[in-house]
């Protein structure tokens, strides 16, 4: 069975940097269940198993569009120490919700911290970044109704109600 919309793939895979650094990997764990054409993993990856089938193995490098976008400079902001409320000790990686520039929700990262002011940033650890993908298909089969009406995999490495 080929991957296509709406079919149940399982994965092993192991994400490296242009620099050859292991970012992630399934090894020694369960492998990465997803449904295709859901947006349960990033856009680059997704084109490049689509047609493949369990048994494949693939390498490829995804360029940053295709990943988790450019690193935008925008999605910095200092802030005063005075926003954490409730917060007893900042410290840098520490991660928050915040309200983003459309009005949704976002995750920010604290990457500085100056006297009162903490500099926040809400860019993807992996922005503006090439990712390399070393990805083998382990199963391919037609995702049940309900998993195509929750837009995700359930059961086996996929998620669990």
């Amino acid at each position: 069975m080929l991957i296509a919309a709406n079919k149940a793939v399982s994965i092993d895979y192991t994400l490296t940097n242009d620099a050859g650094e292991v970012i992630d990997s399934s090894a020694g764990g369960a492998p990465l269940a997803y449904l295709h054409g859901a947006g349960n993993i990033i856009g680059g990856l997704e084109k490049a198993l689509l047609g493949k089938q369990a048994g494949d193995e693939l390498e490829v490098a995804v360029e940053p569009e295709d990943a988790y976008g450019e690193y935008s400079a925008e999605l910095v902001a200092t802030l005063n120490r005075s926003m954490f409320e409730g917060v007893d000790e900042l410290e840098i990686g520490m991660q928050f919700h915040a309200s983003g520039p459309d009005g949704g929700m976002q995750i920010v990262t604290i990457r500085e911290l100056e006297g009162d002011d903490v500099i926040v940033d809400g860019n993807h650890p992996l922005a503006g970044q090439r990712l390399h993908f070393k990805v083998k298909v382990i199963s391919v089969r037609d995702a049940s109704e309900e998993e195509v009406a929750h837009g995700h995999i359930h059961g086996e490495g996929g998620h669990h109600h």
